[in-house]
């Protein structure tokens, strides 16, 4: 395997991580009228690969699921790093 996939796992599964315990950490604070994560944050969380995991986390706690921002906005990154990932490996066997 080469060493740039290694990193683009490690990378997602890190981002991954983050992505969820930020946005429960997230959903603790508006239980508890405590401090908020700005939503432009959440968005580059998901927009820099962070966008499924955060979608599900928010599916999951029923979390921000009424806000169109999150329920359209995340699943076009979704749709985004698809694309670019259906790109990448086009690009490798042509």
């Amino acid at each position: 395997m080469p060493w740039y996939l290694n990193f683009i796992i490690i990378y997602l599964a890190v981002l991954a991580l983050i992505s969820v315990v930020i946005t429960v950490a997230d959903k603790i604070s508006a239980k508890r009228n405590g401090w908020r994560v700005p939503e432009a944050t959440l968005m580059l969380l998901g927009l820099f690969g962070g966008a499924l995991p955060m979608f599900v986390t928010m599916r999951t706690i029923r979390h921000k699921t009424k806000h169109k921002k999150f329920m359209i906005g995340l699943p076009l990154e979704i749709a985004l790093h698809a694309a670019i990932a259906c790109f990448a490996v086009w690009l490798h066997f042509n």
